[in-house]
Parts: structure tokens; C-alpha cells; sequence
């Protein structure tokens, strides 16, 4: 294998060699397993980044405090409460989850990140997590698959990935777990996200890696246009592998960050192809832009307009909306030298529509699969940006009406 070669595997967060994790049931819902609980055995590099919206809830604020050391070994995730908006009282009870799984653990409570999802500005019932949280400490295991399962709030399905890839002529792996299927869009896309490798990685070079992996994968993920209090993704390195630490640039930095992206990429998709009420996953790729911001603009565009993701649901070969939304997402873009494709075919060319009724059917033919693929080359360049999004049907808007848990 290549150093340079990424492998997807079966597998996730606890993928990598000296990763535990747990998932129970505390009672922050009625039934399903709410807590989870993700441990390195020693003690790692740590990256974060976190999310941009200018209400941050208590776990983010914990966090983001947190992760300037470099370092970390454990983190704490509750699903069915955000402990956002919830005052100074939600920065004690973050605080202490955290003391909680630190003594649980015995490590030291700076090692410790914690995580919240569910609805916002509603204390947490912090006698429940009291018992959970020691509970899950006794149940960690080599299976990630129950803590996957524990931080869903509206996924239909938990979130895994692993990949591979060899560095200095040793594997590494690297392996993850995610959730998020409403309130998606950068900076950041509305998730949590626990990513873990037993690669050795300086925090430095560790952080500019994660936000390198982010900015090709859940940056370029769009559900519906709203942006969360509480997006978190970490990343733990804990050197297990046995390979020589990366400092910096080369060889080994650029296999690493290979895998990282695939891993990110992957994990997005996911999301994606689960977002509330959806039936398709939605690729929106933009090339001939005259930058690569310029196409990240467009394909954005195109991957929030609910008239584009309505159209894709209802089977409409209504291209037009295509063309509307690059020509109001500001890049810069010339109608007379634009193209647009839905799938294999070719409906729009120099701003006109190329074909008749049969075209059209062609187009409805291709929108019965599961998975659309648009492509807009505006022929002024070379800027490319690929963006993830599905489509919005009756289902989103009777999740969201009536979401309370």
C-alpha cells in the first residue's frame, strides 16, 4: 500500500488501536441509550473546532477553553438536552460532567471534553448524570457502536466510519462518529463529531489538519440553512500506532491529512443522506469558476435553495432553479458560457435549455435514484468546489414543527 493510499474499513470511533467507549441509558429520554462516554487509554493531541453561532452552549464554551492546552483523553456526550441558554447553572453542570467522568476515570478533569445535544434552554437533570455517567465508565468496551447510537437526536440511522493508511511502512487509523440530520450548514454544519487516531501528532499540526479535513467535508455540508449552538468536533491523537510523531510537513503530515479528509468526507455524507425527512443525497459540484471560492459560492447556492432540493424531491426537471440560484450566489458567472447537467444529462447550455419533452423525461428517469448529482461549469476558469446536500420534502417541516426531544 502506497503511503499515500486511504482504505475505508468497517469499523469507528474505537477503530484505532487504545479507543473505548460506552453508550446507557441515564433518562434524559424515555428509552433510548442517551449517554456516551469515548476514552483514550493514554493520554493524546487534541483538536477542536466548534461553532461560529454567537450563542454558544455551556459544553462549547467549556471546550473551546479547554482545547487550547493540546491535549486530551476522554469525552463525555449527552443527547436530549443542549444546555444552551441555560445561564451560569449550565456552566456548572458542564463542569461537572466533566468532574464526574474525570473521578469516574481517574484522570485528570482537564482531560476531559463534554458535549450536548438536544433542545435548547432547558437545564440538564443533572441527578440522572450523576448515576450515568459512572455507569458508562464501567461499561467501556472496544465496540464504538452503541455510543454512535447514543448521541442521536433526529437521525434515522448512528454515524460510523473508519479508514487506514500507512505511514513509514506501519498502518494507522484512524476512526470516527458523528450525528446530525437538522440544523446544517457551515461554519460549522450542525453535528457532533468525536474523531480518534492512533497516530502520534503534534496539537499544532494536529489542529491546522482538522480544519484543513473540515473545510473539504462538513463545510461544505448543507441541510436547511440553520447553524447550531452546540457544533463540536474533536479530534484525539493518541500515538498508539508506535509510529514516529508528526511535526510538521512531508510525507507522513500528507498521508495523514489523506485519511483525515476521506474520514471527514465520509462522515458528512452521511449526514447528508439523513437530513431530516430526506430521500435523496444531493452532490452539487461547480467547476470553471473563476476561483475556488467563487464555485464554493455557487454550489452552495444551489444546495440550500429550497426551490432546487423541492424540485430534486418532486422528480421536476426544472433546471431554471439551478441557474437562478448561481446567478444570485454572487460569484461571478456569464449565462451566455454556463452549462448545467442533472446527472448524465445536458439540459442547459449557454444559458438556454438544450432539449425538448425527451430531455425532460431523461431527467425525471435519473431523479427516481437516491442519489442526484448536479454539475454547473461556468467556463471562466478553474475554481472547483464540491457541496453535500438532500433534498426538502413534507417530512423536514413535520419534524421541526413539532420537535420538543
Amino acid at each position: 500500500m502506497s503511503q499515500r493510499v486511504t482504505r475505508l474499513i468497517q469499523g469507528g470511533v474505537t477503530s484505532p488501536q487504545g479507543y473505548l467507549a460506552a453508550a446507557v441509558h441515564c433518562g434524559l429520554k424515555p428509552q433510548k441509550k442517551d449517554l456516551a462516554l469515548v476514552f483514550s487509554r493514554s493520554p493524546a493531541a487534541a483538536a477542536g473546532i466548534f461553532t461560529t453561532n454567537k450563542v454558544k452552549a455551556a459544553p462549547v464554551l467549556l471546550d473551546a477553553e479547554r482545547i487550547r492546552s493540546g491535549r486530551g483523553q476522554a469525552v463525555v456526550l449527552n443527547a436530549g438536552n443542549a444546555n444552551a441558554c441555560t445561564g451560569e447553572q449550565g456552566l456548572r453542570d458542564a463542569r461537572e460532567m466533566g468532574q464526574l467522568a474525570a473521578q469516574s476515570l481517574e484522570i485528570p478533569e482537564d482531560l476531559v471534553y463534554v458535549c450536548s445535544t438536544g433542545v435548547i434552554g432547558h437545564p440538564l437533570p443533572m441527578e440522572v448524570l450523576r448515576h450515568g455517567i459512572p455507569e458508562a465508565a464501567r461499561s467501556l468496551g472496544p465496540d464504538g457502536s452503541e455510543a454512535a447510537q447514543a448521541i442521536m437526536t433526529t437521525d434515522t440511522a448512528p454515524k460510523s466510519a473508519a479508514v487506514q493508511i500507512e505511514v513509514g511502512g506501519q498502518i494507522v487509523t484512524l476512526g470516527g462518529m458523528t450525528k446530525g440530520a437538522g440544523m446544517i450548514h457551515p461554519q460549522m454544519a450542525t453535528t457532533l463529531a468525536v474523531l480518534t487516531t492512533d497516530a502520534a501528532v503534534a496539537p499544532a499540526v494536529l489542529q491546522a489538519a482538522l480544519r484543513r479535513a473540515a473545510d473539504a467535508s462538513y463545510h461544505r455540508l448543507t441541510i436547511d440553512g440553520d447553524r447550531s449552538t452546540n457544533d463540536t468536533m474533536l479530534l484525539f491523537a493518541n500515538g498508539d500506532a508506535g509510529v514516529p510523531e508528526i511535526t510538521g510537513p512531508g510525507e507522513a503530515l500528507e498521508a495523514f491529512e489523506g485519511g483525515l479528509t476521506t474520514l471527514c468526507i465520509t462522515l458528512a455524507k452521511m449526514i447528508a443522506r439523513d437530513g431530516e425527512g430526506a430521500t435523496k443525497l444531493i452532490e452539487v459540484l461547480v467547476r470553471g469558476a473563476q476561483s475556488d471560492e467563487d464555485a464554493h459560492r455557487a454550489a452552495m447556492a444551489v444546495a440550500v435553495s429550497p426551490l432546487v432540493k423541492t424540485a430534486v424531491y418532486g422528480r421536476s426537471p426544472n433546471w431554471g432553479r439551478v441557474l437562478a440560484a448561481v446567478g444570485y450566489s454572487g460569484a461571478e458567472m456569464q449565462p451566455e458560457r454556463t452549462s448545467v447537467r442533472i446527472g448524465p444529462v445536458l439540459v442547459a447550455e449557454r444559458g438556454a435549455g438544450t432539449g425538448g419533452r425527451e430531455t425532460l423525461d431523461e431527467v425525471v428517469r435519473y431523479l427516481d435514484g437516491d442519489e442526484v448529482q448536479i454539475v454547473v461549469d461556468l467556463g471562466l476558469g478553474k475554481g472547483e468546489a464540491t457541496v453535500w446536500t438532500c433534498d426538502l420534502t413534507e417530512g423536514y417541516v413535520k419534524e421541526n414543527a413539532g420537535y420538543i426531544s
